[in-house]
C-alpha cells in the first residue's frame, strides 16, 4: 500500500472518530447545559442568602417569614400563589421581586397591615440605579434565594396572641418589674432595632455625636418646652412612645412613622421588659 493510501485511510479514520466524538458530545449537550444551569443557580442562591441576611432580613425576618406590623412575609404560600393576581402583575414572580427591590415602594399597598407613606417609604430602593447599594446581578441572586423557598412554602398565619391581657394605652398603669435582657431580645424579635439601631428610619436609640442614648433622653425629654405628651416619668415616656407614638413626635420625624399596634400586641410584662432595656441604652 502506497504512502498516499495510508495517509488517506488515516485521515478517514480520524474524520470518523472526530464525527463520533462530536455526535456523542452533542447528544449530551442538553444534560451538560442543564447541569451547568443548576450549578449556576445554586451559586446564585448561596450569594442571595448572604445578601438577604444583610439587606432584607432586618425587616422581612431571617427566614423571610415577615415581622408583624413592619414587613410582610416572603416565604409564604400566598406570596407565591396569589400575590401577583391580587396586584394584577402580568409578568413573572422573579421580575416582580427584582422590580420591587430595585426601586423600592413609596407607599404601602396594605396600609392596614404594614406602614409606609412616602416619608418614610414602605421600602427603600436597593438598586444602584436608584441610589441603593446593590448591583443588578446581586438583586437577581436575592430573587433566586427567595424563589428557592417556593416548593416548601406554607401559608404564614398571624402570630399567636400574647399570653395574658394586652398592655393597652394607659401609660399611668403599674407594670411588673422589667427584665432588661428580655426587653433587648423582644426589641430584636419585633424588629424595633431595624428602625432605631440599624437604620435611621426612626430616632436612634444608641448615643450619637449629637445626643445621648434613649435611656438618658427619656429623662431630659420631659423637661423640654416642646414636649406635648402626657408622661411625667421617664418610664411613662418610653411607655407612651411605644403605644401612643403620635402623642409626641421627635422633631424631624413625621406622624404615623411607627405603627400604633403595640398597645394591643404587647403584654404588661413585655412593656416592662422593653422599658427596662431602653433605660440601659445610654
Amino acid at each position: 500500500m502506497s504512502r498516499f493510501n495510508q495517509q488517506l485511510i488515516l485521515g478517514l479514520v480520524l474524520t470518523v472518530l472526530t464525527t463520533i466524538v462530536l455526535v456523542v458530545y452533542g447528544l449530551n449537550e442538553e444534560n451538560r447545559m442543564a447541569n451547568y444551569a443548576k450549578a449556576e443557580r445554586g451559586q446564585a442562591i448561596e450569594v442571595g442568602a448572604k445578601l438577604f441576611q444583610s439587606q432584607c432580613s432586618v425587616c422581612h425576618g431571617d427566614q423571610g417569614l415577615g415581622i408583624q406590623g413592619l414587613c410582610p412575609p416572603l416565604n409564604d404560600r400566598y406570596f407565591f400563589d396569589q400575590r401577583l393576581k391580587d396586584i394584577g402583575w402580568a409578568g413573572a414572580l422573579e421580575d416582580y421581586i427584582i422590580a420591587t427591590a430595585s426601586s423600592g415602594r413609596l407607599v404601602s399597598t396594605r396600609p392596614q397591615l404594614y406602614p409606609g407613606n412616602i416619608n418614610p417609604p414602605a421600602m427603600p430602593a436597593f438598586s444602584e440605579k436608584y441610589g441603593g447599594p446593590l448591583r443588578e446581578d446581586q438583586l437577581r441572586s436575592i430573587a433566586a434565594y427567595i424563589l428557592n423557598w417556593e416548593p416548601a412554602a406554607t401559608l404564614v398565619t398571624a402570630p399567636s396572641a400574647p399570653t395574658g391581657p394586652t398592655v393597652g394605652t394607659d401609660i399611668t398603669k403599674e407594670l411588673p418589674e422589667g427584665d432588661a435582657k428580655a426587653g433587648e431580645a423582644l426589641a430584636t424579635s419585633l424588629a424595633c432595632t431595624a428602625c432605631h439601631v440599624t437604620a435611621p428610619t426612626g430616632p436612634a436609640w444608641p448615643p450619637t455625636a449629637d445626643q445621648p442614648g434613649i435611656g438618658d433622653r427619656a429623662v431630659t425629654r420631659l423637661e423640654q418646652d416642646d414636649y406635648t405628651g402626657q408622661a411625667t416619668t421617664p418610664e411613662q415616656y418610653l411607655f407612651e412612645s411605644t403605644v401612643l407614638p403620635n402623642e409626641y413626635m421627635v422633631p424631624g420625624y413625621p406622624e404615623n412613622l411607627m405603627p400604633a399596634i403595640y398597645g394591643t400586641t404587647l403584654t404588661d410584662q413585655n412593656m416592662a421588659d422593653l422599658i427596662a432595656y431602653l433605660l440601659t441604652v445610654k
